[in-house]
C-alpha cells in the first residue's frame, strides 16, 4: 500500500506518493515527461521492502500544482522541484531512481544552469494567447490518445497513468499536465559536456537502458555519433562509478515488465543501503 503525500511550493503544492517503512533507506523516484508517479506502481513493490520510496509528480503533471500564468517549464527548473521535496522530507543523502526523463533531472549538476532561449517564451506566449479549453475525452478515447502517443506503453501502463494523469469531469476525461510543459526549455549537451556533468557525481550510479528503448543507436539517426560516444565513455572514463546494464523491453520496460529490472535495481539499492549504514 502507499500514501499520499503534497509539499508547499509557493504555486501551490507538489504532489507524492510513499511506499514502505519511513525510517528506511530514502528512495526519491522521478518521472518522464508528461507521465507521474503511477509510473512506479508496478515496479516499486518487487524492490526492497526497507527502503522508503517517494515519487513525486514534478509540476505541471499529475496531481502537482500547475506553475502559475506566465511561467515556462524550464528543463532544469525540474532541479527544483526534486530540491523543495528533499528539504521538505529533511533528506540530507538519498538515492534518486529515475525514468527518462526523471533519469536526467536526477544527473544534472547545478552548474548546468542555462539561460532560457527566446523561441522558449516565444511558444509560451502563444499558449496563452491561444487560451484553449482542455480537451474533454471518453475513458476509452484518452487512453487510446495515450498510447498513440508513447509507442511503447501498454493499454495495461497507460491505464495506470491515466490513474493520476487525468481528472473526471462532466463532459469526460481531461488530462492534468499543464499544456505549457511542451513549452519547456530542453537544452542540448555535447559529448563531453554529459561526460563532465556524469564525473561529478560523487557516489555509485545505476543506468539501465532498454535494447529497444529510446537510445537505440539505429533509430537515432543524426545522434547516432552522440549515443556512441556516450557509450564509449561509459565504458572508460566513467566506467569506475556508474554501472551500465543494458535488458530486453521498451522505453516503458519498468511499467510494461517490471520484473525485468526489478532484481537488478534490488541488488543495486541492497548494496547502497548497506553502504549507507557504513
Amino acid at each position: 500500500m502507499f500514501s499520499e503525500l503534497k509539499f508547499p511550493v509557493p504555486w501551490g503544492h507538489v504532489a507524492a506518493k510513499a511506499w514502505g517503512p519511513s525510517e528506511g533507506h530514502p528512495v526519491l523516484c522521478l518521472h518522464g515527461w508528461l507521465d507521474n508517479a503511477n509510473t512506479f506502481d508496478r515496479l516499486i513493490p518487487l524492490l526492497p521492502r526497507d527502503c522508503y520510496y517517494v515519487a513525486m509528480d514534478f509540476s505541471g503533471h499529475g496531481l502537482s500544482s500547475h506553475r502559475p500564468a506566465g511561467c515556462p517549464y524550464h528543463f532544469l527548473d525540474y532541479v527544483t522541484d526534486v530540491c523543495r521535496v528533499a528539504a521538505a522530507l529533511q533528506w540530507k543523502r538519498f538515492t534518486l531512481m529515475g525514468h527518462s526523463m526523471g533519469g536526467s533531472v536526477a544527473g544534472m549538476d547545478t552548474e548546468a544552469w542555462r539561460k532560457s532561449k527566446r523561441m522558449v517564451i516565444d511558444r509560451l506566449l502563444s499558449l496563452e494567447a491561444k487560451q484553449q479549453t482542455p480537451k474533454a475525452r471518453s475513458p476509452e478515447a484518452a487512453l487510446q490518445r495515450l498510447l498513440e502517443a508513447n509507442g511503447h506503453l501498454t493499454a495495461e501502463g497507460g491505464a495506470i497513468l491515466l490513474q493520476r494523469g487525468a481528472t473526471e469531469t462532466p463532459a469526460g476525461l481531461v488530462y492534468n499536465r499543464d499544456m505549457r510543459v511542451h513549452t519547456q526549455s530542453r537544452e542540448s549537451f555535447t559529448v563531453e559536456q554529459c561526460v563532465k556533468l556524469l564525473q561529478k557525481i560523487q557516489d555509485r550510479v545505476l543506468i539501465i537502458v532498454a535494447q529497444d528503448g529510446l537510445l537505440v543507436p539505429h533509430k537515432l539517426n543524426s545522434r547516432n555519433h552522440f549515443v556512441k560516444a556516450l557509450r564509449e565513455a561509459f565504458e572508460s572514463t566513467l566506467k569506475e562509478h556508474i554501472q551500465l546494464v543494458e535488458v530486453p523491453g521498451s522505453h516503458f520496460v519498468h511499467l510494461n515488465e517490471p520484473k525485468v529490472v526489478s532484481g537488478i535495481i534490488s541488488n543495486f539499492l541492497t548494496v547502497q543501503n548497506a553502504r549507507a549504514r557504513l
